[in-house]
């Protein structure tokens, strides 16, 4: 039998479907009374989208999403408007959506530590999340690293995968979590940055070959059937 490059005859594309959904309900600890709650975290406006845009708009199509609470720190009125257009797109179709933007400054989160602990305080108050996305710990951007720090500090008992933004520093890493995209998720992701982002349009580095680059290097990395992936740090897995 010739083997298809991309699975699709014999139900084997609907059989690895139905094996990535039960693997996954395990790892966020799902079932039918335990819906899927999603905290995202980002140091700046772009942060999560870049680093795991992808992975929520998949996710959303996956499972029954009960709610996201979505928070970036620091931002001015522009970036601030772009955000929250970046954000309702992504989270198309999740009923429950809690989206802020701070306006903590650009490259001080680590200054204002107290001020940034007692917002994450705040968080871990209001919300319960199965499934927490955050900046990569070894991040060269000190606002990425106490951004991933508070995390850790402040949640205990949750799934946290650490997503990788690509930037001049060169601090890419050798992540341990992929998550397989098809290329419709790619598309969409990449469409709504740079539909949202309009001031970030003159940055060398903010491009569609950039962010495509970066999921098509980790689609290599773990064979994707569709070639794209996003990459993640996953420290500690419970099953």
């Amino acid at each position: 039998m010739r083997r298809e490059k991309y699975p699709g005859k014999f139900g084997i594309k609907t059989e690895l479907r139905k094996v990535e959904v039960s693997v996954l309900k395990q790892l966020f600890d799902l079932n039918e009374t335990k819906p899927l709650k999603i905290l995202c975290l980002g140091a700046h406006s772009d942060d999560i989208e870049i680093g795991a845009g992808g992975t929520i708009l998949k996710l959303i199509d996956m499972f029954p999403v009960e709610s996201v609470y979505w928070v970036t720190f620091c931002s001015n009125e522009i970036r601030k408007q772009e955000s929250l257009k970046s954000a309702g797109q992504f989270l198309d179709g999740v009923h429950e959506k809690s989206i802020f933007v701070e306006r903590y400054r650009d490259g001080f989160l680590p200054y204002i530590g107290t001020e940034i602990k007692e917002y994450f305080e705040k968080i871990k108050g209001a919300y319960t999340p199965n499934l927490i996305l955050t900046h990569y710990r070894n991040d060269l951007h000190q606002d990425h690293r106490k951004v991933n720090e508070l995390t850790w500090n402040t949640f205990r008992n949750h799934l946290v995968l650490e997503y990788e933004i690509p930037k001049y520093d060169g601090d890419l890493g050798q992540p341990n979590y992929f998550f397989q995209l098809e290329q419709k998720y790619v598309d969409r992701k990449i469409e709504i940055l740079l539909t949202s982002f309009a001031s970030q349009a003159g940055k060398h580095w903010f491009d569609k070959e950039t962010f495509q680059a970066i999921m098509r290097l980790r689609g290599m990395e773990c064979a994707a059937p569709e070639k794209f992936a996003e990459a993640f740090y996953a420290r500690k897995l419970v099953f």
